[in-house]
């Protein structure tokens, strides 16, 4: 994709109704807990600053204010929208609804919240999502396709810890024509840099002399593991897109565009990685 269409792609806005925010049972019930005294740890995760094992860290060093007097005790609690509570010099928001967002990524944005470079940011395309959200993990600048982005920090941090192997699966196109010995190599596993052994589920879905079209499902999620992968093999990966993460699909949804997840997907997802 050139320059080009990615600066039209910034500036032009998705034609995207303004929906209301997805609100489950769960939900109610965090909301109507923020009303009462909870754990700061709890707390933190619900507000998506962090996991609760990453709280009880901030917490235990010091990093963490309630009225302005640090707290080092985890079991600690406060009220959540009523005490002031901040994290190094960041103010915890309130509670609010939470939000479950997919996002079709453009070639050449970033999944950050800021950029000194001043690169396109993935939150650019959000223009019409009030709820504070921040993305599930991250697609590399050249790599394009469904992207998430969420305000509840519990189901954002299980998506993406190894753990819970929770299932990625790319659509990459590759130079030249790939052996079939290569793709076999694929299923059983390589030695990638940042994985004792990287494997997946390998789909051929064409090839010829110029280039080879796989789709490849992973659960490890190393940082640019597929383009690793391929390389150990001996090929080159020429275009990535990510069309699956966990039991959600890309679909049709155009790029640069976005959705509110609906209760369905949202509940299966939390199933998946075992939230009530």
């Amino acid at each position: 994709m050139s320059k080009k269409l990615v600066r039209e792609k910034r500036t032009k806005k998705p034609k995207t109704k303004k929906p209301q925010p997805f609100r489950s049972p769960t939900e109610r019930t965090e909301l109507n807990e923020a009303r009462e005294p909870i754990r700061l740890n709890r707390l933190l995760s619900l507000a998506g600053i962090t996991s609760r094992r990453k709280a009880d860290e901030l917490i235990a060093t010091g990093r963490v204010r309630v009225n302005g007097k640090v707290v080092r005790e985890p079991g600690f609690k406060a009220v959540w929208g009523k005490d002031k509570i901040h994290v190094d010099d960041r103010e915890v928001p309130g509670p609010e609804g939470r939000a479950y967002i997919m996002l079709n990524k453009p070639f050449g944005y970033i999944c950050a919240m800021s950029d000194p470079l001043g690169r396109p940011l993935v939150t650019d395309l959000l223009d019409n999502v009030k709820e504070r959200v921040y993305p599930v993990g991250r697609l590399d600048f050249d790599t394009m396709g469904l992207l998430l982005f969420t305000n509840d920090g519990e189901w954002a941090y299980r998506l993406t810890h190894p753990r819970f192997s929770v299932p990625r699966t790319y659509k990459a196109t590759v130079a030249d024509y790939m052996e079939d010995t290569a793709l076999e190599m694929l299923r059983s596993g390589v030695r990638i840099p940042g994985a004792v052994r990287a494997k997946g589920k390998v789909t051929l879905l064409s090839r010829d002399n110029r280039q080879t079209v796989i789709r490849l499902t992973i659960t490890q999620g190393v940082s640019r593991q597929v383009r690793k992968m391929v390389e150990v093999v001996g090929y080159r990966v020429i275009h990535l897109i990510r069309t699956g993460f966990g039991t959600i699909e890309l679909g049709d949804l155009k790029v640069g565009e976005y959705r509110y997840l609906e209760t369905e997907e949202v509940n299966k997802m939390k199933k998946l990685v075992g939230m009530r």
